[in-house]
């Protein structure tokens, strides 16, 4: 017999209306096999409102409200005031909000939730762009990507900015809890939010969430492609409890980056004195974070 490595019930049901090898959709059906059925659900415009909820139907087996795409975290600190006034303090409140929403536009409310110390989930999606509309970039879009705002061509080379550090700013305001995962590592994402569903308090997770026709990648290989992004040093996986930091993978030396962007269209701009840069910087934000786990 097989043992299984995740909870077994499911709280996203077949027949939602993601696109084939949607990242996002995985990490909401990890999200609540972590939390469970006890779970309100708050999600701003953006691909999860067309995934799920298109009316009259849900792909959901928990109650989900839909926010503007600037409150999601005000939207979570109002449903956990009001579950509390209504005795239900054993119900999580989570907030599940795209990059765009959370990055930029919503930044203002997720610093405001974090700082009331509200005892709510807050989970950004990060897919690296604002998909819903077109393909825009956002202040999470790395450096280098293109976009359909940030094209390649003459005198064009894709984003010209660095990714946003939305974990650095999320750990200023000193949460109880706030960890990276990824769909590709189901066990570690899981783990993670089982944990966190044992605390009180703001907590907050970055989802590593690829995105086939934004990334310009072929729908099957979006598992991989996280995989890669986690040993290339791209997307690291950790927790920082408490303003304590833990790697959760590290399996020896780092995989090139080269890996990582050869996979996706809308890197296949980039020369190799690009890539070494990034590989670099990489390299450096690395070591940057083991000195962070080690406390030196």
């Amino acid at each position: 017999m097989v043992k299984l490595t995740i909870p077994a019930p499911e709280l996203m049901y077949s027949g939602h209306s993601a696109c084939p090898g949607c990242a996002p959709a995985l990490a909401m059906r990890l999200m609540l096999k972590g939390l469970g059925p006890r779970t309100i659900v708050s999600v701003p415009a953006c691909c999860w409102t067309v995934v799920a909820t298109p009316y009259p139907t849900t792909a959901l087996g928990v109650a989900m409200l839909d926010n503007p795409i600037e409150s999601t975290g005000a939207s979570i600190s109002g449903l956990r005031a009001a579950a509390d006034a209504l005795g239900l303090t054993d119900v999580h409140i989570l907030g599940f909000a795209g990059d765009g929403g959370t990055a930029d536009i919503g930044l203002q409310a997720l610093s405001g939730m974090l700082e009331r110390r509200t005892n709510a989930i807050y989970a950004m999606y990060d897919n690296e762009a604002y998909m819903n509309t077109g393909v825009q970039r956002s202040g999470a879009t790395p450096l280098g990507a293109w976009t359909t705002t940030t094209p390649v061509g003459d005198g064009a080379r894709g984003k010209a900015e660095p990714k946003k550090d939305v974990m650095g700013i999320v750990l200023a305001h000193r949460p109880v809890y706030a960890a990276t995962v990824n769909p590709s590592f189901p066990e570690d994402f899981v783990r993670k939010v089982e944990k966190a569903a044992a605390l009180r308090g703001p907590r907050f997770f970055h989802i590593f969430t690829p995105c086939p026709p934004g990334w310009r990648y072929p729908s099957d290989q979006t598992i991989e492609i996280g995989r890669k992004a986690t040993d290339c040093g791209i997307f690291p996986l950790y927790e920082v409890e408490e303003g304590r930091y833990h790697v959760t993978r590290k399996g020896g030396s780092l995989r090139p980056v080269t890996e990582y962007f050869q996979a996706q269209g809308r890197f296949s701009h980039l020369v190799p004195e690009d890539l070494a840069r990034v590989q670099a910087q990489v390299n450096a934000d690395w070591q940057r974070l083991l000195r962070l786990e080690s406390g030196t």
